[in-house]
């Protein structure tokens, strides 16, 4: 008879409202492998995105880098270059009539490329006759499709350089020469402006 009354117990203790008492949890619920997959996707998404970000930034400097570096280029090719021809003087904007190519170039006006300014660029297409982008002693600087340095060269108020009125070329004795540095990609529709170098002539 105790031992009746005893498993009784043991049984009611068993259940709490009518139902028997689980043991251990088996396993996660569908929720919470839900809420686990969540967070895991939500963690990669953020490394991933933080990645991306990474790599554009890094590129994006890579290029500036490259940009500085073309403008100095040409800073450094015409520093020691006079304003105007030695010959002719100024009677000439632009190249002379006998200067055939930019390696023929002898003075700083030249470069403006007859008041058009010049480019030095290449193509990412192989076939094509590519004339820079180029370095301080005249050399087209290989494998660099998508680069272009385009050189202008302007007279400016000597008693107001910064005056943004245009001032006619030939007129004045201050010369400011300015290297716009663009990169345009393989896919790209338009050129990137990447860095403008500028400068006043020294003599």
């Amino acid at each position: 008879m105790t031992s009746d009354i005893r498993t009784s117990t043991r049984r009611s203790a068993r259940r709490v409202g009518g139902r028997p008492r689980s043991s251990a949890r088996a396993g996660f619920t569908l929720i919470e492998t839900a809420l686990a997959t969540v967070v895991v996707g939500v963690g990669v998404l953020a490394m991933v995105g933080a990645q991306q970000a990474f790599h554009q930034q890094n590129n994006w400097s890579t290029h500036a880098s490259t940009a500085q570096r073309l403008g100095n280029e040409i800073r450094e090719m015409t520093l020691n270059l006079p304003r105007h021809d030695p010959v002719t003087g100024n009677a000439y904007w632009g190249p002379e009539p006998n200067e055939l190519s930019w390696d023929d170039y002898d003075d700083l006006d030249d470069f403006d490329g007859g008041g058009g300014g010049l480019i030095f660029d290449a193509d990412w297409d192989a076939g094509t006759t590519d004339n820079g982008p180029i370095n301080a002693r005249r050399e087209v600087i290989a494998n660099m499709p998508g680069w272009s340095q385009v050189v202008t060269v302007r007279n400016v108020d000597p008693n107001d350089i910064s005056n943004a009125t245009p001032v006619a070329d030939g007129t004045t004795d201050m010369i400011v020469v300015e290297v716009l540095i663009q990169y345009q990609g393989r896919t790209a529709g338009v050129a990137t402006d990447m860095t403008v170098v500028s400068w006043i002539a020294p003599n």
